[in-house]
């Protein structure tokens, strides 16, 4: 029997799928030609009450530091797919959006995002999965 805690066990489990995941959705949101991190920016911006918010929220959201969201989102601006918008609150801060050109890009790459998705936790029943996106929540 392994010395291991079953929490390292969960932890080291976690890490291997999360790459697992990582390489495969990456692969096929390539032929949109976007990554995991771009999409998931794209993501959160598409579902954010004001469609707007700050880089540090969103740099927490996806996990990242702010320099990092912002190395991020340079190209992603040059390409037309997200764009800056002014704070109303604060004009020292702009905020990001999604452009038009960014939206119709989320709404391809999403169809391809679910149909991956169904494919690789497919193995496992929809309560399965809700028992799952309930427990990540919690550690979230």
């Amino acid at each position: 029997m392994s010395s291991e805690s079953i929490s390292s066990q969960f932890v080291i489990k976690n890490a291997l799928l999360a790459s697992k995941l990582s390489r495969r959705v990456g692969n096929h949101l390539s032929i949109h030609g976007i990554s995991l991190s771009e999409f998931l920016v794209m993501h959160y911006l598409h579902n954010s009450p004001h469609k707007a918010v700050l880089r540090i929220e969103l740099a927490e959201h996806i996990g990242m530091s702010a320099s990092g969201v912002t190395r991020l989102i340079a190209p992603m601006e040059k390409n037309h797919i997200v764009e800056k918008v002014s704070n109303p609150r604060d004009a020292r801060q702009s905020l990001v959006k999604l452009s038009k050109v960014g939206q119709t890009l989320f709404d391809d790459a999403n169809i391809s995002f679910e149909q991956i998705t169904q494919d690789l936790i497919g193995k496992i029943s929809p309560a399965q999965q809700e028992k799952l996106v309930d427990l990540y929540t919690k550690l979230l």
